[in-house]
């Protein structure tokens, strides 16, 4: 989800190789902008509109001249926008990397490093210290993949650019306000592609609802190395969505969690794992509205306070192959020197590109996808 700090460089650069040609030419010099950011003279008609809707709205113009004055287009936030058809993960492939080993053991290392802080902030909510690292490890991996893109030129593009346009700018007259407030500047506003900020990737309008100053500094720092306002503003947001305090989120049948009072089973994927949910289920659900993400962050939590994996076993997929089989072709072509990424057992892009390598090379039909054929071949 998060724009890419390469595909930002490469814009940056295209602008300077742009203002080079110009001036070899004899042309005009192009105008220095931010980096990441391309001249649209309707966005910028856009921006002065906008401008007197934010002041009407209470917010000053000196804010405004300060959060525009490295902001602009940015075509890239219009491409992650266009291309959100990260195809859906199974629930399998989706809990290999929401709890696979490394999240896990970050997890545990980072509820040991934050411990202090995550039982207050467990007191003063109520909501599990587990639960909140896992949504901290699901968002951001533990704050390593906050995002780097500007919030105000993101929002301002998306709002602009109008698919979404009603919602996007009612998001950046919140980062307005947030930046007004004095709890961030405008350069240290950075986040994902679509306004998403800090370690548990709050947007603006709920940052201002849910956001809370635990450390006392008088600022909500949600970016900051700290993440100690970032999870207890995350468990703000939990508690005040409905959490139960000492109850589970659920479980797989079978499990602890899944005695959980006023549980109900689900099956999101067929022939898979049956699980038991409750109240807390759904709260995490609010938090991001999809079932497999609830489930990985309630399995995640549990793994981190020392659960072992998902017992049950879900049916081949539609190649026929296992989880285990899956890794194995992995493995057999990062021994062959083709990068297929992470042995997770998820054939993703990196996985797709290694076999389409592996085709080439050996004279096959280059079609990207796995087979049995294929894991034979890899031995």
């Amino acid at each position: 989800m998060h724009a890419t700090r390469r595909a930002f460089s490469l814009l940056a650069v295209a602008a300077v190789l742009s203002a080079c040609s110009s001036n070899l030419l004899g042309g005009r010099p192009s105008v220095s902008r931010p980096p990441g950011t391309v001249a649209n003279a309707g966005y910028d008609a856009w921006v002065e509109g906008f401008r007197k809707r934010a002041e009407a709205k209470g917010i000053s113009r000196q804010t405004l001249d300060a959060a525009f004055a490295n902001a602009g287009y940015t075509p890239e936030v219009i491409v992650q926008d266009r291309n959100q058809t990260e195809f859906n993960r199974t629930l399998e492939e989706y809990l290999a990397i929401a709890a696979s080993d490394e999240r896990v053991a970050k997890g545990r290392a980072n509820y040991a490093r934050y411990r202090t802080a995550l039982e207050q902030i467990e007191a003063t909510y109520g909501v599990d210290g587990h639960v909140v690292v896992a949504v901290w490890g699901l968002e951001s991996m533990y704050g390593e993949r906050g995002g780097d893109v500007p919030v105000v030129s993101a929002l301002s593009t998306l709002a602009y650019e109008g698919r979404r346009g009603s919602f996007f700018e009612s998001q950046l007259v919140a980062a307005l306000k947030i930046l007004q407030n004095g709890d961030i500047s405008p350069q240290q506003m950075t986040g994902s592609w679509a306004g998403a900020m800090g370690h548990t990737q709050f947007i603006p309008t709920s940052y201002l609802g849910y956001a809370v100053d635990f450390t006392g500094d008088g600022r909500r720092d949600i970016w900051s190395d700290d993440p100690t306002d970032a999870l207890a503003s995350t468990a703000s947001y939990l508690k005040r969505a409905g959490w139960r305090t000492g109850q589970a989120w659920g479980g797989e049948a079978g499990s602890p969690g899944a005695s959980v009072a006023g549980g109900r089973r689900i099956q999101p994927h067929a022939g898979g794992p049956v699980f038991v949910v409750g109240p807390n289920f759904d709260v995490i659900r609010r938090y991001n509205n999809s079932t497999n993400y609830a489930i990985g962050v309630g399995h995640l939590a549990d793994r981190i306070a020392g659960a072992g994996p998902i017992s049950g076993t879900f049916p081949p997929d539609r190649y026929g192959f296992t989880a285990d089989q899956r890794k194995a072709l992995q493995a057999g072509l990062k021994e062959r020197g083709f990068d297929a990424g992470t042995v997770d057992g998820v054939f993703g892009t990196q996985t797709r590109a290694a076999i389409s390598a592996y085709q080439r090379q050996n004279g096959l039909a280059v079609t990207g996808e796995p087979s049995m054929e294929l894991l034979m071949r890899l031995g």
